[in-house]
C-alpha cells in the first residue's frame, strides 16, 4: 500500500510539473518553427523606419510626408487583422502562416517597380501590402504561441517566442545603417556640404541639418538631371534589402508548405455569422481585453515613434550622420533583445501587471531625461527607453487574451489592430517635429517626446488595473 502511495504521489507530481511546463508535450518542434518567423517582422519593421529620413531626403519633402512610411507600413495591420483572423478561424493557422509569408514576399518584391518609376506612393502601396501579410503573420503566430501548452505559461510562453524577434530587428537596423544609410549618395552631399563649410561645426545641429536640407534643394533644382541620377541610384541601393529578404521568405514558404503542424483551434463551433456576432460580443464585455487592446496601441506608437525618430533626435540634438545616429539604434535593439531574455525568467518569480506597470513607469522618468536633458544624456535616455518597453507588447499580449479559448484567434486581431497605433502616432510627432517648440527653448524633436511618454502612462494605468482590477 505504502508503495502504491509513493508511486501515486510521483505522478501527481509529475503531472504537475508537466501541467506547468513552458511548452507542451510535443509541442517544442512547432514552437520552434513558429518562433522563427518572429524575426521576419522585426527585421521589416526596423529596416523600414530609417527611411522615414532617408525618403525625407531623397524625394526632398516634409518629415510629416515621410512619416507617411510609417503610417503606411502600419496601416497594412488596420486592414487585414479581422479577415486574418477570419481566415484562420476558419482554416488553420498553417493557412494563415503561409497566405501571410505569400503577401510579406509579393510587398518586398513590389520595391523593384517603385524603385524603377522613383514615385514615393508606389513605395508606400508596397509596404502596406507587405504588412498585411505581417498581419497575417503576427494574427496566426503570437495565439498559436499562447496554445502550445499550459494557460498558466502562456505569458513566459510568448515572451520567449517574442525574444526571437529582437533577432530580426537587430538584422534590420544592421543592414539599414551598413547597406542603405551608409551608400546613399544624399549622405554624401551632405557630409561634402559639411565639409565645405567648417563653420557649421558652431552651430546647433537642428540649423545645420535645415541648411544642408536647403543646399539638398538647390542642388535639385540647379542640376535637375544630376539630381535625378542621384535619386535613382539610392532607391536602387534602398530596395536591395527587400529583394533579399523576399528571397527568404519565399524559402521560408516552402518548408512551411511541406511541414506537418499540430492543429490547437478545436473548430467545435464553426464560424458562422452568428457565432461571429457572438464571439465580438464576448470580447467587447471583456474590459480586460479591451483595455489591452487600447494599452497595445499606445505601446507600439510608443515603440514606433522611440525607434524612428532616435535618428532624427541624433542628428538635430546631438550632430551625429545618419549612420551613427542608426549605430544608437542597433544599441537600443541590443539592449531590447537582452532585456526580452531577462525579463522572461523575471515573469518566473513577478506577476505580469506589477512588472508592466514599474518598467511603463521607467519609460516615463527615461522619456523626462530625453526632453529635458537633450544631447547625448538625451540621447541615452533614449536609448535606455528600449529596456523598458521589452516586456509590453508580449505581456499586454497574453494579459488580454488569457483564459478566451477559441475566441483568442479574433481576439488576437484586436490586438494586431492595435499595431495601426504605430500609423497613427509617428505623423503626429513628425508634424511636432516640423513646427515650433511648445516647451520654452527645448529644440522641438525633443519636445515632441512628450508623445511616448503620455503612452506609457496609458500602459502604466493597464498594468496597475491588471494586478488590482482584474487580478490576472
Amino acid at each position: 500500500m505504502q508503495v502504491e502511495a509513493s508511486n501515486t504521489q510521483q505522478e501527481s507530481e509529475q503531472t504537475s510539473k508537466s501541467h506547468h511546463a513552458l511548452i507542451g508535450q510535443g509541442m517544442l518542434l512547432p514552437f520552434l518553427f513558429v518562433a522563427l518567423l518572429f524575426p521576419l517582422w522585426g527585421f521589416a519593421n526596423d529596416v523600414t523606419n530609417p527611411l522615414v529620413k532617408a525618403f525625407k531626403d531623397i524625394f526632398l519633402i516634409t518629415n510629416a510626408q515621410s512619416s507617411m512610411v510609417q503610417f503606411s507600413f502600419y496601416l497594412g495591420y488596420g486592414v487585414m487583422a479581422i479577415p486574418a483572423a477570419i481566415f484562420i478561424r476558419k482554416y488553420s493557422y498553417k493557412s494563415g502562416i503561409l497566405l501571410g509569408l505569400a503577401l510579406y514576399a509579393v510587398g518586398a518584391l513590389l520595391f523593384i517597380p517603385a524603385s524603377v518609376q522613383q514615385e514615393f506612393n508606389f513605395f508606400l502601396a508596397a509596404l502596406c501590402i507587405l504588412t498585411c501579410g505581417l498581419a497575417l503573420l503576427e494574427t496566426t503566430a503570437n495565439p498559436y504561441i499562447l496554445s502550445m501548452g499550459d494557460p498558466e505559461t502562456a505569458t513566459r510562453r510568448l515572451n520567449l517566442a517574442q525574444a526571437f524577434n529582437p533577432i530580426g530587428s537587430i538584422t534590420g537596423m544592421f543592414v539599414a545603417s551598413t547597406v542603405i544609410l551608409n551608400k546613399l549618395q544624399v549622405e554624401e552631399f551632405r557630409a561634402a556640404e559639411r565639409a565645405v563649410h567648417p563653420e557649421y561645426a558652431e552651430m546647433l545641429p537642428s540649423v545645420v541639418d535645415g541648411k544642408l536640407t536647403a543646399a539638398l534643394s538647390e542642388f535639385a533644382q540647379s542640376q535637375p538631371a544630376a539630381h535625378q541620377a542621384m535619386q535613382s541610384a539610392d532607391l536602387i541601393t534602398i530596395r536591395g534589402p527587400y529583394i533579399a529578404i523576399a528571397a527568404v521568405v519565399v524559402v521560408l514558404f516552402l518548408v512551411f508548405l511541406f511541414s506537418k503542424l499540430p492543429r490547437t483551434i478545436s473548430h467545435d463551433h464553426p464560424l458562422t455569422l452568428h457565432e461571429l456576432k457572438a464571439t465580438f460580443k464576448r470580447l467587447l464585455i471583456n474590459r480586460c481585453y479591451i483595455e489591452g487592446v487600447v494599452a497595445q496601441a499606445f505601446y507600439v506608437g510608443a515603440q514606433i515613434m522611440c525607434w524612428t525618430f532616435i535618428i532624427h533626435y541624433g542628428m538635430t540634438s546631438v550632430g551625429l550622420t545618419a549612420a551613427q545616429a542608426q549605430g544608437y539604434n542597433i544599441v537600443a535593439m541590443s539592449l531590447f533583445l537582452v532585456s526580452r531574455f531577462v525579463c522572461t525568467f523575471l515573469l518566473g518569480f513577478i506577476r505580469p501587471g506589477p512588472l508592466l506597470m514599474l518598467l511603463a513607469l521607467g519609460g516615463i522618468i527615461l522619456s523626462l531625461g530625453t526632453i529635458f536633458l537633450g544631447g547625448m544624456l538625451g540621447l541615452y535616455c533614449l536609448v535606455g527607453i528600449s529596456v523598458c518597453m521589452s516586456l509590453m507588447f508580449p505581456t499586454i499580449y497574453g494579459i488580454a487574451l488569457k483564459d478566451l479559448g477559441d475566441d483568442a484567434s479574433l481576439g488576437s486581431a484586436g490586438l494586431v489592430m492595435a499595431i495601426v497605433g504605430g500609423a497613427l502616432m509617428p505623423p503626429l510627432q513628425a508634424s511636432m517635429i516640423d513646427g515650433a517648440s511648445f516647451i520654452g527653448n527645448i529644440p522641438s524633436v525633443q519636445s515632441s517626446f512628450l508623445l511616448p511618454l503620455m503612452c506609457f502612462v496609458v500602459i502604466s494605468i493597464y498594468g496597475y488595473r491588471v494586478q488590482h482590477v482584474y487580478k490576472v
